[in-house]
């Protein structure tokens, strides 16, 4: 069974500086409905205009993930951490026991567009930790490119669940298959471009949720760029 969640039904949360996009209830946004897909618990889509961010504030017993699709985010944390994170590259930040951390766009002319992902870990009580990779788009065009596992095989970052996620980049008339696993489902959040899921169309800002399938086809009808999360 595939599930369809469209990006106008989202909830939305806009300020003077953000306009956030949560396909999962979040913050202000309460929708018994939607409260995330297996252990997978948050996915926003954020623009931050330039200069502004996220002021220090705290977490506890999440792995997050941020991925950057156009501009730089800038990164500090209590763990001594500072980074710039950049279009290709992924953070992961386990808030375990307790961090606090700042997120800010990095530049002062241009926005920041990017993805913020939480995943609820497999215990509590975690060592607070961070991880930042970057995935050349050689390793995404026209493949599905590990970035982030419980084992960090392949280079991937390293979650503390039975998670795996997926980038992939594909041209126009590109499909990508994918065998499920038994027991397994899957998410498939398209960041760019217009794609069909097992023939169904999708556009930037949609979701799916696949559980009892034996595999998916996604075809590129335009150039596109999806996240694929594979959740025990």
């Amino acid at each position: 069974m595939i599930v369809f969640r469209d990006r106008m039904a989202r909830g939305e949360s806009r300020t003077g500086w953000l306009d956030s996009r949560h396909t999962f209830s979040f913050a202000d946004y309460h929708d018994p409905a939607q409260m995330g897909f297996r252990a997978l618990r948050v996915i926003n889509e954020d623009r931050v205009i330039p200069g502004a961010g996220f002021p220090p504030h705290g977490h506890r017993d999440m792995e997050i993930l941020t991925y950057v699709l156009e501009g730089a985010l800038a990164h500090k944390d209590s763990l001594g951490n500072g980074a710039v994170i950049r279009p290709g590259e992924l953070q992961r930040m386990s808030a375990g026991t307790g961090i606090v951390h700042s997120e800010f766009n990095a530049s002062s002319t241009e926005p920041v567009h990017f993805l913020q992902i939480w995943i609820i870990p497999d215990r509590v009580g975690l060592a607070p930790s961070y991880e930042q990779k970057a995935f050349p788009a050689a390793e995404r065009r026209g493949r599905l490119r590990l970035v982030a596992a419980p084992d960090g095989r392949d280079g991937a970052l390293t979650v503390h669940q039975d998670a795996r996620l997926y980038l992939a980049s594909l041209a126009a008339g590109e499909r990508i298959a994918h065998e499920v696993a038994a027991k397994h489902g899957l998410w498939l959040q398209l960041a760019r471009g217009i794609v069909a899921l097992d023939g169904t169309e999708m556009r930037e800002g949609d979701g799916a949720a696949i559980e009892g399938e034996g595999g998916i086809d996604v075809d590129a009808e335009t150039d596109a760029e999806f996240l694929l999360f594979d959740l025990g």
